[in-house]
């Protein structure tokens, strides 16, 4: 695992297609879609992540995206409801930096074989062909730790020099979108935390043990082992309750009960 500062050029220009791109994502949920489509204008890569916290680890903003299928989403989803990000090195290192008087940029680059755990070496690298992911890095004044990540599959060539030169030449961009968007979406789920609450009081006894264990992060199969009944029960409780409460996935349903009530 490396990691190097990026000082931007002042007077480096970016093509607008690409501005154009980023910004297109910013309060939406495919912020991570449009940071994929704009790097692979200059440079082959194959999946996005964009992940935000605060600074008590509050989770502000996860997106993901890949060049194929829902792939990279379901990964985002497993690594939210794990709680990956308290053992993914760009997360951790950025945790125990001390906060700066002015927003820092790094790059990092990280190979799959270098990730220590194998739950979470397998769910993010291994399970989807992944050999590599470069990633900026941002830790602001406030404590806000993000994290901009492009990988690369098996099939593909490791990242070289000028891949990396690309990336820091838009890492500005890249950082304050994400800053920007988990701005938007904190906001979004505060106007609607009230809401959100109310409904979980109406869900059913049985439905609010489910949802209580999957917002503790436990999965559906982990959820059914400690209330002692089948799998499929846990799911029907689950969906049921994602009806009520209006929302569609595990994911939503962290970031809400994440969000300030």
């Amino acid at each position: 695992m490396k990691r190097w500062r990026i000082h931007p050029a002042a007077d480096h220009a970016i093509a607008a297609a690409i501005v154009g791109d980023v910004l297109a994502g910013i309060g939406t949920p495919h912020l991570a879609g449009s940071c994929l489509s704009a790097m692979q204008r200059v440079m082959p890569v194959t999946f996005c992540t964009v992940f935000a916290v605060d600074v008590t680890g509050r989770i502000e903003a996860v997106s993901a995206a890949s060049s194929y299928g829902t792939t990279a989403e379901r990964t985002a989803e497993r690594y939210v409801a794990q709680r990956f990000d308290l053992l993914d090195a760009n997360m951790a290192w950025l945790a125990t930096r001390k906060l700066p008087r002015r927003a820092q940029l790094w790059c990092g680059h990280q190979h799959a074989d270098e990730v220590a755990d194998p739950a979470y070496r397998a769910a993010c690298y291994g399970d989807v062909g992944i050999r590599e992911r470069a990633s900026v890095l941002l830790l602001t004044p406030a404590g806000q730790r993000v994290a901009v990540s492009f990988y690369r599959s098996l099939a593909q060539a490791e990242f070289g020099a000028a891949d990396f030169a690309a990336i820091a030449c838009h890492a500005t961009l890249l950082a304050e979108a994400t800053v920007a968007h988990g701005r938007s979406m904190v906001a979004a789920r505060e106007a609607v935390a009230p809401v959100f609450t109310s409904r979980l009081l109406t869900l059913s006894l049985r439905e609010r043990e489910v949802i209580g264990h999957l917002m503790a992060g436990r999965t559906a199969k982990e959820a059914a082992r400690e209330l002692g009944v089948a799998l499929t029960t846990v799911r029907t409780h689950q969906y049921r309750a994602f009806r009520r409460l209006g929302i569609r996935s595990h994911k939503e349903l962290l970031l809400q009960a994440t969000a300030p009530q």
